[in-house]
């Protein structure tokens, strides 16, 4: 049997986010939130190693008490418990004290023999708070992994390293990272999102996982939509195949292409 720890994010759907263009800023106050795809597919492993190996599964996520959305989304694909760390203190939290408060409610709730978290999250993109919660509890750390396997107290994982694959093995207890590419997460039927909704859902605050004041380590500076200017080169009155030589000798100039 294998525990499975499962953190996940009710991240901004920047799918749907709005753009001040006059400031060339974000609009992230009242911006529609939810679980990310990601971070979907870290639950779906999470259930899907609890169907292999049996054991349990929780689910694990920090943010505001509208957060219970994704907890909610996770009981009904599998998920076995449910923990939601909000608090005001919280609301204004870097990676850093995010990782704390994290690492700390799994070591109050119980020993896990897997953590798994999604690479990153899709509304910050800063790919640290895994490895973090990682480090503070001193346990192993696979990231990108596209692939998970277990035997006898052991983990075998197919990293995604985009110009290569890389397989590592390590012993349990160990935090791992989850790619878009891992598998295809199922989808909740009614009558599954409806007994979740009457599932309770375990309330921390920031007392209780030892947060009594914030350090932050991280500072973000600026946040804001790049500028796009087109080049506006145009080829005239050639014949095609030199046009697309002009064009693919340009993207090498511009670095586009090697």
């Amino acid at each position: 049997m294998v525990n499975v720890a499962v953190c996940i994010k009710y991240s901004i759907d920047v799918s749907n986010l709005k753009v001040d263009h006059a400031n060339r800023t974000p609009i992230t106050i009242g911006a529609p939130r939810r679980m990310s795809d990601i971070d979907r597919r870290a639950v779906e492993e999470a259930i899907r190693i609890k169907e292999r190996c049996g054991g349990t599964v929780t689910a694990f996520t920090l943010g505001i008490p509208e957060a219970r959305t994704c907890l909610r989304e996770a009981l009904a694909m599998g998920v076995d418990d449910a923990v939601l760390i909000t608090d005001p203190l919280l609301e204004s939290s870097d990676t850093y004290i995010t990782s704390k408060a994290l690492a700390n409610a799994l070591l109050k709730l119980g020993l896990f023999d897997i953590i798994l978290c999604g690479e990153t999250s899709t509304d910050g993109y800063s790919y640290q708070v895994g490895p973090r919660i990682a480090e503070i509890l001193n346990i192993p750390c696979i990231t990108y992994a596209k692939s998970i396997a277990i035997s006898n107290g052991y983990v075998t994982v197919e990293r995604d390293l985009e110009d290569r694959y890389e397989v590592v093995k390590t012993q349990l207890p160990v935090l791992i990272t989850v790619t878009r590419e891992i598998n295809e997460p199922r989808h909740p039927s009614t009558a599954s999102m409806m007994k979740a909704f009457k599932k309770p859902i375990k309330t921390l605050n920031a007392k209780d996982v030892g947060i009594n004041g914030l350090n932050p380590q991280v500072q973000i500076l600026k946040v804001f939509i790049p500028e796009l200017k087109r080049k506006g080169i145009v080829f005239k009155d050639l014949p095609i195949k030199q046009s697309v030589a002009e064009v693919v000798k340009n993207l090498v100039k511009e670095g586009v292409l090697k």
